[in-house]
């Protein structure tokens, strides 16, 4: 997990340098306009990080976790908002790849293995967050369809993207009631709300997604019905890693223009990296870095190795990595004083994205309970 190969030093290398040429130069540029660069996404799916984990006989990079982890770190240090919708992209793209037929696989992923087609993730509701077992968006069999009618909430992508992995109850039985389905754009019935005013995260649509009696062939369901939960849930322990790293990415970017800017001060006649309480801060800081690290690539390597213990691990980094991080990215704004607070030196839009991070794919009080509960069932 440490001592990186060759090949895994020059798989870092490539996204840290396409994030410095392609990302750090525009994040500031596109936050202000909301400007959603597709242009650039295809770019990225060029070197292969539109299917990162994906298998190549449909295009994907067959990739580990690992690889993946570091590779949405280099990605957030140019920008957290376009590494995290490349992470939402790659984990629709996994869930086709993984539970689909080789119909499915063959007609669905390569075209967004090269992000011809992009994809978003339907799960949360309006009237069901955090308790995804509870939504009521209903998919009723009809013939050879299901006819769906329900309102998603907060969904990355939509309305540009091309392909919906959506949640939708087939039955009463809770969670056991719940199958997936894939939907494409410009389906009848299929709108889209306005993109939503955030505090972050604003170089990609956030957008309702509204069925109205949409029509989707049966054929287009993933897996058997009532799978669609344990999709979903298989799914986010993967997007968890891989949003803690795009939050590793973007504290190490902070803390970076932190030290840069503090080494060019002076204050009180000396230099402010001079200071030992300034350095004292610093040390905390890079300690809880690489804390970070070490537990996202700990989770990472579990979930490839599929660990009975990998769930409790995706949740642990989560949790810990998403906080511990903004809190990193958070610090490094007050080191700066005023300046950190103007969006040219970029730590304020930062701080920003950041904050949702321990919000999406599970809040960080989620993954308490989640990991509340391995700790309860192994006494």
């Amino acid at each position: 997990m440490f001592e990186l190969s060759g090949d895994e030093r020059a798989i870092s290398d490539t996204a840290r340098d396409f994030a410095a040429e392609y990302l750090a130069p525009h994040a500031i540029e596109w936050d202000q306009d909301k400007h959603f660069p597709v242009d650039v996404l295809r770019k990225a799916a060029a070197l292969g990080m539109g299917g990162i984990y994906i298998k190549e006989d449909v295009g994907g990079s067959d990739l580990t976790r690992v690889d993946a982890a570091r590779i949405f770190e280099q990605l957030a240090v140019g920008d957290p908002s376009i590494a995290a919708y490349i992470s939402i992209h790659n984990m629709v793209t996994w869930m086709i790849d993984t539970y689909g037929t080789d119909e499915q696989r063959t007609r669905w992923v390569p075209a967004l293995c090269s992000m011809d087609h992009l994809g978003s993730y339907c799960l949360t509701e309006p009237g069901a967050g955090s308790d995804a077992g509870a939504l009521s968006t209903k998919a009723v069999r009809d013939g050879d369809d299901y006819v769906l009618n329900g309102v998603k909430q907060f969904i990355s992508g939509a309305g540009t993207s091309d392909v919906y992995v959506v949640m939708a109850r087939t039955s009463a039985d809770g969670p056991r009631g719940v199958s997936a389905f894939v939907v494409a754009k410009g389906t009848d019935g299929l709108s889209f709300g306005a993109n939503e005013k955030k505090m972050g995260w604003n170089a990609q649509p956030t957008r309702q997604v509204v069925f109205e009696d949409v029509r989707v062939p049966a054929a287009d369901m993933l897996g058997a019905e009532g799978e669609g939960f344990r999709i979903a849930m298989n799914g986010l322990n993967g997007g968890r890693i891989n949003i803690a790293a795009c939050s590793l990415g973007g504290a190490q970017a902070a803390f970076d223009t932190a030290v840069a800017y503090l080494a060019d001060r002076r204050a009180f006649g000396a230099g402010l990296l001079e200071k030992q309480a300034l350095q004292f801060r610093l040390a905390d800081m890079r300690t809880d870095l690489e804390a970070s690290r070490t537990l996202l690539l700990r989770a990472a390597h579990a979930l490839q190795a599929n660990s009975p213990d990998k769930v409790e691990l995706c949740a642990m980094a989560k949790r810990f990595v998403t906080d511990t991080c903004f809190a990193v990215a958070n610090d490094s704004l007050q080191m700066l004083g005023g300046y950190g607070y103007l969006a040219e030196y970029g730590i304020e839009k930062i701080v920003r994205d950041l904050r949702v991070h321990q919000i999406l794919e599970g809040t960080n009080e989620i993954m308490r309970v989640v990991i509340g509960r391995s700790v309860v069932g192994a006494a």
